[in-house]
């Protein structure tokens, strides 16, 4: 009850302060946005070592060693790349570092965009058509780990 009560009372002295502090806040809101440097102006130039894709990588474990897939996915977000969480599989129906495309290529996952993926890949991987029970990274590019090699 006590809450409630300090509750409103502020609520009222909020209300009072602006009903009676004579500023003009479409003056306030012209004096802070002049005041504002502009984010244009203090933008870092792009990287030189941008994405080759602006796709979503998502980065799999598929392999018996711990850590790879968050070894690989930090290793490509120095190159620029854009990641999701790395993701374990608990499949063995992989056997080679491998980077899946899409035939329709419609969310940017080609099969050159997935060629330089696997050229960024730490140890290199294959790249293949995705397999249509691959269902994981729908909207991206998925990388699955299976060694450092």
């Amino acid at each position: 009850m006590l809450l409630l009560a300090l509750a409103v009372a502020c609520i009222g002295l909020g209300a009072h302060r602006v009903a009676t502090s004579g500023d003009d806040p479409d003056t306030a809101l012209n004096q802070v946005a002049t005041s504002t440097p502009s984010s244009a102006s203090s933008q870092t130039p792009p990287s030189s070592t941008s994405a080759a894709t602006d796709v979503r990588l998502c980065v799999f474990n598929a392999g018996s060693v711990s850590g790879l897939a968050r070894e690989v996915t930090d290793a490509l977000k120095e190159k620029g790349y854009t990641l999701a969480s790395p993701h374990n599989l608990s499949t063995s129906s992989f056997t080679e570092n491998t980077v899946f495309y899409d035939t329709d290529g419609d969310a940017g996952n080609t099969k050159s965009e997935a060629e330089k993926v696997a050229k960024d890949v730490p140890g290199g991987a294959s790249v293949e058509e995705r397999p249509s029970s691959f269902t994981q990274c729908a909207s991206g590019i998925p990388v699955v780990m299976v060694s450092r090699s």
